[in-house]
């Protein structure tokens, strides 16, 4: 299985992110990530499922997932504990699509 801290290796730099703003199907907040210690490694995922897919769906959830690696199960073992796989979580079971604004420095 892989790890989180490899995959993260395979993804683009994401330094230049401020945050990244996460809205519902109804263009209300439904999370933010800001680029800060513990949760760098969200920032990078989440960029990465944004330039990929545009958006948070299903598709991208499930990739999103699957780079958290370990920390998936973790996640589904411990709700509230990784509130970024938390929320990828939701929109596969309530087959949600998130909307991203990415805010860079």
């Amino acid at each position: 299985m892989q790890k989180f801290s490899d995959n993260l290796l395979t993804l683009d730099n994401a330094d230049h992110v401020k945050r990244i703003e996460l809205f519902d199907e109804k263009s209300q907040p439904a999370g933010q990530i800001e680029n800060k210690p513990g949760t760098q490694g969200s920032i990078k995922v989440y960029h990465h499922l944004f330039k990929i897919y545009g958006e948070i769906n299903s598709d991208a959830a499930v990739e999103g997932l699957a780079l958290y690696a370990e920390h998936t199960e973790d996640a589904e073992n411990h709700p509230g504990k990784h509130p970024n796989i938390d929320r990828l979580l939701t929109v596969l079971d309530k087959e949600q699509t998130l909307s991203i604004k990415v805010v860079s420095e």
